[in-house]
């Protein structure tokens, strides 16, 4: 499995973006994918190229309304672990011996 942190914007339509963003996150929650949102993008779990299809899908959604944006990804492959949305969390909080906020 796959996890995938991404964040992706409209440059050319001001200071508030939340319309657009709510769109993207759209194509992710009907992805069927495991997400996480956080304030500076969204993390999702899967394989390697149902990942890049979501990406394109939410590239290609925010092109319909704008003319340039930022598109920014990174990943985290491993072999034969899944569950990795939590799991990563859950193994650092065993470590600490405490919960973080999340």
């Amino acid at each position: 499995m796959t996890l995938m942190e991404f964040s992706i914007i409209p440059l050319d339509k001001g200071a508030s973006l939340s319309q657009y963003i709510a769109k993207v996150l759209t194509v992710v929650d009907e992805s069927g994918l495991d997400y996480r949102l956080n304030p500076m993008g969204t993390v999702v779990e899967g394989e390697w190229d149902d990942l890049l299809d979501l990406l394109t899908k939410c590239f290609r959604t925010l092109e319909r309304e704008s003319d340039r944006i930022s598109l920014q990804a990174k990943f985290d492959c491993r072999k034969d672990v899944s569950g990795a949305l939590e799991g990563k969390i859950k193994s650092i909080e065993a470590r600490a011996e405490r919960s973080f906020r999340k």
